[in-house]
């Protein structure tokens, strides 16, 4: 597996502000610490409420994933979430869509890091990377998250 970019590579203070725009806030664990909320177990990141966790070890994509997981929820349902925070697939692949959107902003972080992690990690697409699906794949999840006012 080829190299992910972690928090301890990224600006933890860009990635905070990135976050509270979605009222989502980041509690870092210690590097040997277990992360709250996670799905996938360490070093993935966790999601309880509006509360992310990560360690430095945890990858961007994965805190991205789960962030926008939080955003892409309906209102009443983001308070309650907790580690388990798909709700359908249209859900899930308006979090991935979001997700690579959301890197951009992020200094030495961007949409092609992003999607090259996310497939050094295994996230699997029908058309074999997360670009070709970004590309070529993602109308649904661009006009799910176009509806719902989450991009312009």
């Amino acid at each position: 597996m080829t190299e992910v970019l972690t928090l301890a590579g990224t600006d933890i203070t860009v990635l905070r502000e990135l976050l509270a725009g979605y009222a989502l806030e980041l509690q870092l664990v210690e590097a040997d610490g277990t992360i709250p909320g996670s799905y996938w177990g360490e070093p993935e990141a966790g999601l309880i409420g509006y509360t992310l966790y990560a360690r430095p070890d945890t990858p961007v994509h994965s805190l991205l994933h789960e962030a926008c997981h939080s955003i892409v929820a309906a209102p009443g349902r983001r308070s309650r979430i907790h580690t388990d925070a798909s709700d359908s697939i249209a859900e899930e692949d308006a979090a991935c869509f979001l997700q690579i959107r959301l890197a951009d902003r992020l200094p030495g972080v961007g949409a092609t890091r992003l999607m090259q992690d996310m497939d050094s990690w295994g996230y699997s697409f029908r058309l074999g990377s997360a670009r070709a699906w970004f590309e070529g794949d993602a109308e649904d999840a661009r006009a799910w998250l176009t509806q719902r006012g989450l991009l312009a």
